[in-house]
């Protein structure tokens, strides 16, 4: 059986009675869950949806991306998750290079849908929230039965999400059943104690994004856990579910810690009931994990993975360590190594993470490479993209990540920085993390991102971006200074601009591309 949706089916056999989805005050359970996702696969079924089949969920974090999520597994399809912040250009890219049959949209997105749906292979639009015209209402849609799970093969693509993409148009990534189900099985691995039918999960993090689907949807309902879904990222509501309910388990990304530190009231906040914290998506700036911990109980652990990987590959969890600026350990199954641009090894450090200004980076790191059973199968229809992409070796196929990195005699991993965002000013590598790091330092720093921008005597120079703290009157002189004290001075922002909030996605990570002007990120 190789369906990922059969992790449910286990759960909906042990822990049917169990609230398996709380959202706004609603209880799903287990046996509730099962059998809508079960009404829905039949709807799919009635309208000739057939194993294989391309399922797009265009839906922000509510219960019916969970049932549909699930349904269409059940039925043998694929699911292609879209971001619900997408307009008609960007899903139109979606859905043609899926051939996405079915869309599952909100009703006020349904337009978005309709204006692109006749270049596409759309046949179905089914509307969350309410009616609208071309669509049909998601309660219509299902269907009566309870029919079998369509078993796939372990390597036959489940879910089929996009990349960003650093040029060109997005990637369509194809993860298999084998590899959601190993990664979801080993995140939940990592919690002390794993992840328990007593816990709830806090779903702050977007379904779309792997990180949220697999870290926090599965992990909690492959092992009867609550799943909390919120359709958006707001800090006041996350803090106040989280108190009222006693939220177990916190996932997020590095701007959500910066963003509930930054409240005025953040010292009157309670997160006892939370054991665990996780981070990924980005690096978090040490000075917010500092913080955070000095607020609250609990620590937060970093990890590290990208979609192509499902996405965990690394993780500071309680069980193996942690190290306070390194993504962790490998996980367990999973292969990880440090390569120069030969495929050669690079040495590890004897214990990081080392001082960046003591030891030339360009000696220590090299691209991190990972190989193992939760690596995608490949681009879909993209065999040049593949060629890039993977580099066979000792038997294993090996991933690019793209990332520059360092590991050190202990199996802790670090990033530098993303080789895309290194700046080369006057023939020098800076790597913009390192100086993003100093400034979250500075009290009159609230959130920063640092870039390079064209220069004509340099190639390019470093710009600092800015969002000051409350009531701060930081200036660019004392910025310029503050950098010039701490770190070689090829490296010091050489302009500073201060700015309401920086541009970020979705999953919070920070556009750069639109701060240095520049093409797609």
């Amino acid at each position: 059986m190789a369906n990922l949706v059969n992790n449910v089916a286990s759960t909906v056999r042990e822990f049917g009675s169990n609230a398996a989805i709380w959202y706004d005050g609603t209880e799903i359970s287990y046996e509730e869950l099962w059998a809508q996702t079960g009404a829905f696969a039949a709807g799919l079924r009635e309208r000739g949806i057939d194993a294989g089949d391309r399922v797009a969920i265009y839906l922000p974090n509510v219960p019916q991306f969970v049932l549909a999520f699930h349904g269409t597994l059940r039925a043998g399809g694929v699911v292609v998750p879209m971001n619900p912040q997408y307009r008609s250009r960007e899903i139109s890219h979606l859905l043609g290079d899926s051939e996405a049959t079915v869309v599952v949209t909100l009703a006020d997105l349904v337009p978005v849908v309709e204006q692109v749906r006749e270049e596409t292979a759309v046949e179905h639009v089914v509307s969350v929230g309410g009616d609208a015209e071309g669509a049909t209402p998601f309660e219509e849609f299902l269907a009566p039965g309870d029919p079998d799970v369509v078993e796939r093969e372990p390597d036959d693509v489940a879910v089929q999400p996009y990349t960003s993409g650093t040029t060109g148009q997005p990637k369509g990534v194809q993860l298999t059943h084998e590899n959601l189900s190993s990664n979801a099985k080993s995140a939940a691995e990592l919690i002390p104690e794993g992840c328990r039918p007593d816990d709830k999960q806090i779903g702050v993090l977007p379904l779309f994004h792997i990180y949220g689907m697999t870290v926090v949807m599965n992990v909690a309902l492959f092992n009867g856990a609550a799943y909390y879904p919120r359709p958006e990222w707001d800090v006041e509501d996350a803090v106040s579910l989280v108190e009222a309910e006693e939220i177990t388990i916190f996932h997020g990304v590095p701007a959500m810690y910066n963003d509930i530190i930054n409240q005025p009231d953040a010292e009157s906040f309670d997160f006892s009931s939370v054991r665990m914290c996780g981070v990924g998506g980005s690096g978090i700036p040490a000075e917010v994990l500092r913080t955070f911990e000095e607020l609250y109980e609990p620590k937060v652990y970093e990890g590290y993975g990208l979609t192509e990987t499902s996405p965990v590959t690394h993780f500071n969890s309680p069980l193996s360590g942690r190290r306070v600026g390194s993504i962790g350990k490998t996980v367990p199954g999973v292969d990880s190594r440090v390569v120069d641009g030969s495929f050669e090894a690079v040495p590890p450090v004897e214990e990081g993470p080392v001082d960046e200004d003591e030891v030339d980076l360009d000696e220590i790191t090299g691209e991190i490479v990972v190989a193992g059973p939760n690596v995608m199968t490949g681009y879909d229809g993209l065999p040049g993209a593949n060629a890039e992409a993977f580099t066979e070796a000792d038997g294993k196929r090996w991933f690019h990540t793209g990332d520059v990195g360092y590991h050190d005699e202990d199996g802790f991993f670090y990033v530098v920085d993303r080789e895309k965002h290194m700046i080369v000013t006057g023939g020098y590598n800076v790597y913009p993390r390192e100086v993003e790091e100093l400034l979250f330092e500075h009290p009159g720093v609230a959130d920063a991102a640092v870039a390079g921008i064209p220069d004509d005597r340099r190639g390019e120079t470093v710009k600092a971006f800015i969002v000051p703290t409350p009531d701060a009157e930081v200036t660019e002189d004392e910025i310029q200074e503050y950098c010039l004290e701490r770190l070689a001075a090829y490296k010091h922002p050489r302009e500073v601009e201060f700015v309401d909030e920086l541009p970020r996605t979705t999953t919070g990570k920070v556009q750069k591309f639109k701060l240095a002007g520049e093409g797609d990120d």
